[in-house]
């Protein structure tokens, strides 16, 4: 497509650039965001970003915030840029999520699960009420929220790790056996989607999609444009250790913890293909960073997804090509920003066209 030469915009897109930055700051008499201050007290904006960009760096997740005023889906789009210019230094093993650092995990599926629910930090059982008091806080009633809490705290020492409910279910032979797949898993950053897709590339695919695109989609399944009933069997929220090989010895080393969310799920149980014992079917969903919805919501779709892998798509849920080429936010974001650019000869042929058209429908 041919765009016409724009002469004299290039101090009008100068100065729209230093307005936007004007809009920043404004308010003269505040002082710029800290980017610690972004990363805690904006927690779930900051795991929001990570998340859908797809890079576990905090640091440049809050800069990114910061930069694009609040934009998720710019934000995202500064991750993924900055992350297309980083050297592969290495690849992982595998990580299992039972070695996460819990801050949170409930189950849905049972009352009494082993090592007990753990509620963390949650708003799901607040009333949606504003809290007008946080309108005058003073900074001495802010710093005191800390330390009452940290005043509180059990002096016992309790276990951070804990098995997977799953688990269990596997042992009653409830859950079809672990498949033994020796393939490499898909590198969404490498490699293209060419249908029909894996399972890791449906899930990479997914753990870097924006938050609203999954749940829209996953809702669509819930009420009834699809058969996924699902139950959380377990939710789980920590740090789960990365661990990397010793460049001499090849040993494992912690380097370093992210924060995670994982949830997994059971729905409508089938026939195994292994032993032909019918068995609950599973979905799973993991993601950078603290944000349960769109952990749930791709384990749903990740279960919707197998199933019209196998029986066939009914519905667009269960489609892999609909639901994995329209979950990108920043890929979507950019199409559609892109019809804010320069049209002018294409939409000068459809006024031609249609002048015709008139004219000829005049006769």
């Amino acid at each position: 497509m041919g765009y016409v030469a724009i002469k004299g915009g290039e101090g009008a897109i100068t100065a729209a650039a230093e307005l936007l930055e004007f809009l920043r700051a404004q308010e003269s008499n505040q002082q710029p965001l800290n980017l610690d201050t972004i990363r805690r007290q904006l927690h779930a904006l900051h795991s929001r970003v990570l998340s859908e960009g797809g890079l576990y760096h905090p640091q440049l997740a809050s800069l990114a915030i910061k930069q694009s005023a609040g934009d998720t889906l710019e934000a995202a789009f500064y991750l993924r840029a900055y992350n297309s210019t980083c050297p592969r230094l290495g690849v992982t093993p595998p990580h299992q999520g039972k070695n996460m650092r819990l801050i949170r995990r409930i189950s849905a599926a049972f009352k009494d699960i082993p090592g007990g629910q753990m509620l963390g930090p949650t708003p799901d059982y607040l009333q949606r009420l504003f809290r007008f008091e946080l309108l005058d806080e003073s900074p001495e009633e802010f710093r005191q929220i800390t330390q009452n809490w940290l005043q509180d705290i059990p002096k016992e020492n309790f276990p951070t790790t804990f098995p997977k409910v799953l688990e269990y279910l596997r042992k009653e032979g409830l859950l079809p056996p672990i498949s033994q797949n020796t393939a490499s898993a898909f590198d969404i950053t490498r490699q293209p989607l060419v249908f029909p897709v894996s399972r890791s590339a449906a899930l990479a695919k997914m753990t870097r999609a924006e938050t609203g695109s999954l749940l829209a989609i996953a809702y669509s399944n819930m009420r009834g444009y699809g058969d996924i009933h699902p139950t959380v069997a377990e939710l789980r929220v920590g740090y789960l250790p990365v661990m990397l090989p010793h460049p001499i010895t090849q040993e494992l080393i912690e380097a370093g913890e992210v924060l995670m969310t994982e949830c997994e799920i059971v729905a409508m149980y089938d026939k195994s293909e292994e032993n032909g014992k019918s068995t609950f079917g599973l979905g799973y969903g993991a993601c950078f960073g603290h944000n349960e919805v769109k952990a749930i919501s791709m384990a749903i779709l990740d279960r919707a997804l197998q199933k019209g892998q196998k029986n066939g798509a009914d519905n667009p849920s269960e489609d892999p090509e609909y639901v994995l080429l329209h979950i990108d936010g920043v890929e979507s974001m950019g199409f559609t920003s892109h019809y804010k650019m320069p049209h002018y000869v294409t939409f000068q042929s459809d006024l031609d066209r249609l002048r015709k058209t008139q004219e000829r429908e005049g006769k």
